[in-house]
């Protein structure tokens, strides 16, 4: 029988936007991976009579509750209290929590206030969740058919807990299951959603296992394959046959798989090449270079960085003749070429790419409309400038500039291979 899983996550924080919910994402995938089937996340502030409502629904619907938030010290922390009174169990003072709590003050030469003694406060028959890097240990509750798993909100102290003590509790709990799930994300950038969606319409249409889902992004479009298997290797053989299919289908827009990064590739086909990167920017203001560097060895194949926002910058740094920029204007295909050119000769890269435009809300015109961006790169004697037309507001228009440059040179490093 398939063990089924609910998240209830706890905190006003999260219902007021204050606080993104990046546990319950992580939790997922966990489950994911050991075959236990997540059907519902819920999100409730800290209230004790919301919170309890929320976890009686859980229990009417999954087998496993896990929790994050609620185990704090303070007065708005209850989860532990309500799940404790939902299941009949009193709190016991576990002597050597209190010990570890009061250990984790005195190594940071602090006094621990009275009411951190509540987060030593165990409902009875628990198992404990040790925490190594905070003062509020997890819960594991088992009532009946169901198991509550309790677990702290902030995810540095969260995710270690969950691997170090509850997927092993979890697995030992799951080992008679008749299969497990196993997915693999194939990364797009290039086509929308739409356009893929049309490509695979019959893979879509007749899938079963692996499923297929299609998943818009930010930045681009993730293709996720997921099957069911007795092992990881029956899984992965089943996701690739169709993983082929999809590959031949929407080739070259997939860049990358899994974790993989678009900086990330372009930066290990700049390695395999031998060459080296060197950037101009205007518009994005360093974003490519940021993103670039975010790799680790990227100064085995990037150079150097160059943020010319402003004429004169562009003109003393990278050598842009003033008769360009009068006659073409800052944001031309121009510019963008001669921006290249300037870092590619002050830097002596192999590669060197240049991005000039108009990232708004101001500044737009009739002729040359906010999201108007002009790309160029230079690799030895070849030159290749583009016109990109972007929507969305200053942060999206840099970001998409961004992506749509490295997935530039990628193609451009690809096929030139």
């Amino acid at each position: 029988m398939m063990i089924s899983a609910e998240i209830v996550s706890t905190g006003t924080e999260l219902l007021l936007g204050q606080s993104i919910n990046t546990n319950a994402r992580y939790l997922s995938e966990r489950l994911a991976a050991l075959g236990i089937c997540c059907y519902f996340q819920t999100t409730v502030g800290d209230n004790p009579d919301r919170i309890r409502q929320v976890l009686e629904n859980a229990m009417s619907r999954a087998d496993l509750i896990i929790t994050t938030g609620g185990l704090g010290p303070t007065m708005d922390d209850l989860t532990k209290e309500v799940v404790a009174e939902l299941c009949g169990r009193s709190l016991q003072l576990h002597e050597p929590t209190l010990h570890h709590i009061e250990s984790f003050f005195q190594r940071r030469d602090r006094i621990m206030p009275d009411n951190n003694k509540r987060q030593a406060l165990i409902p009875e028959g628990s198992i404990i969740i040790p925490n190594h890097l905070g003062t509020a240990p997890g819960v594991i509750l088992e009532e009946g058919t169901k198991t509550f798993v309790l677990l702290p909100g902030p995810p540095s102290e969260m995710e270690p807990m969950f691997e170090e003590t509850v997927k092993p509790y979890l697995t030992m709990k799951t080992e008679i299951d008749p299969g497990l799930l196993h997915s693999r994300v194939l990364k797009v950038v290039g086509p929308g959603e739409s356009v893929v969606e049309e490509k695979l319409r019959d893979l879509l249409l007749q899938q079963s296992n692996p499923t297929i889902a299609l998943l818009a992004k930010q930045r681009g479009l993730h293709i996720r394959l997921t099957a069911r298997a007795k092992t990881k290797v029956d899984a992965e053989a089943l996701i690739k046959v169709t993983e082929a299919k999809i590959v031949k289908r929407l080739h070259p827009y997939i860049y990358g798989f899994d974790q993989e990064t678009l900086s990330g590739v372009v930066g290990q086909c700049l390695l395999q090449r031998g060459k080296k990167l060197a950037l101009a920017e205007s518009c994005t203001g360093g974003l490519i270079a940021h993103e670039i560097t975010n790799e680790a060895g990227s100064s085995a194949y990037f150079l150097l960085g160059v943020t010319a926002y402003d004429n004169s910058a562009k003109k003393e740094l990278l050598g842009v003749e003033e008769k360009i920029l009068q006659t073409y204007g800052a944001v031309s295909a121009e510019t963008a070429l001669a921006m290249a050119q300037g870092v590619q000769k002050i830097s002596g890269a192999s590669i060197a790419m240049a991005v000039t435009g108009i990232a708004g809300p101001d500044g737009g015109t009739a002729e040359k409309p906010v999201g108007l961006v002009y790309g160029a790169l230079v690799d030895g004697a070849y030159c290749e400038t583009k016109e990109f037309r972007f929507v969305g507001d200053r942060k999206a228009i840099k970001e998409r500039t961004a992506t749509a440059v490295l997935n530039w040179l990628r193609y451009h490093l690809q096929e030139s291979s």
